[in-house]
């Protein structure tokens, strides 16, 4: 005959499931609200467009036009022309961010460097700054008129126009490096705190230099944390907005839909389409999830090798 928990042990053993509703419960109502609520309405108000009755003077009604949206973003030259300058942005940002976040991580963790509370401040400092007060600085260094590296540069002979067609890209890319690098340097010095003390001494024993432990044995033992990061910059390239907004009022060289993101913005508040800026953005989602099952893939087929 089996004996049923008595209150007192019931009791006891409901309090850690009332503890974690307690603490996760607000998180999950804002990310609710915040996230999972606008995404369910973008979603639906994506397979509808609104139509004028008569000759376009009545009121508009919402007609259900199905994946009429999408087709209408998957066909648009303006996306893909986006999509194709974000990624070639990415092509250029992501690796110097990255490979400048591991030398400096990769100085701080070094024994034999000086100074590494110096480098560490002055290479997070700028991430601690906002987005959009960064590219107003930055703006201010781009424009011929203001800039005094610009005409430094101009007083050597050398005519650069980087808030043209030809450099504004690499100038955007320019702001993000400068942004994003102390950010992806914590990450990686936090993961090269973690790796056993051991085998760094281990590797000092047979003879190896900083450079052979930083190649060989340090950056593959944070290969996890370095996908993760590319990943999560390819994402934030795709993402790129703030950048160019501002950089748009001081050049003619970016337009309102310059980039994936500013297409949606401008489609959902420029044009009065909310229901094509909500395809755009869902596109924009698809490919950020496709990116982020590649990561799986190969974080999976990482950890098997």
């Amino acid at each position: 005959m089996t004996r049923r928990p008595t209150g007192g042990a019931a009791t006891r053993r409901s309090r850690p499931v009332l503890a974690i509703s307690v603490l996760a419960g607000p998180f999950v109502l804002l990310f609710t609200c915040v996230y999972l609520v606008p995404l369910a309405y973008s979603l639906v108000r994506s397979l509808f467009r609104k139509q004028s009755s008569g000759i376009g003077i009545g009121p508009q009604t919402d007609v259900f036009v199905g994946l009429a949206n999408y087709a209408e973003v998957v066909t648009s030259s303006t996306f893909w022309t986006g999509i194709g300058r974000v990624f070639g942005y990415g092509l250029f940002q992501i690796p110097v961010t990255l490979l400048l976040a591991m030398a400096i991580a990769l100085l701080i963790d070094s024994r034999a460097s000086r100074g590494r509370a110096f480098f560490r401040l002055s290479s997070f400092l700028p991430y601690a700054i906002p987005g959009i007060v960064a590219s107003l600085l930055w703006a201010y260094l781009y424009v011929p008129q203001l800039s005094p590296v610009v005409q430094l540069v101009h007083s050597w002979g050398w005519e650069v126009d980087l808030l043209g067609n030809t450099w504004v890209l690499f100038s955007i890319a320019n702001i993000a490096v400068w942004s994003w690098a102390g950010y992806n340097m914590v990450i990686y010095t936090a993961s090269l705190q973690s790796i056993p003390r051991e085998i760094i001494e281990a590797a000092q024993v047979d003879g190896a230099n900083e450079w052979v432990q930083a190649v060989r044995i340090k950056a593959p033992l944070i290969r996890g944390q370095i996908v993760l990061t590319a990943l999560l910059s390819t994402i934030g390239s795709i993402q790129l907005f703030s950048e160019p907004t501002i950089l748009r009022t001081v050049t003619t060289a970016i337009s309102a839909e310059w980039t994936p993101m500013m297409l949606a913005y401008n489609q959902t508040f420029g044009a009065n389409n909310f229901e094509r800026g909500s395809a755009v953005s869902v596109v924009i989602a698809v490919i950020a999830g496709v990116l982020a099952t590649i990561y799986h893939k190969l974080e999976t087929r990482g950890a098997r090798s």
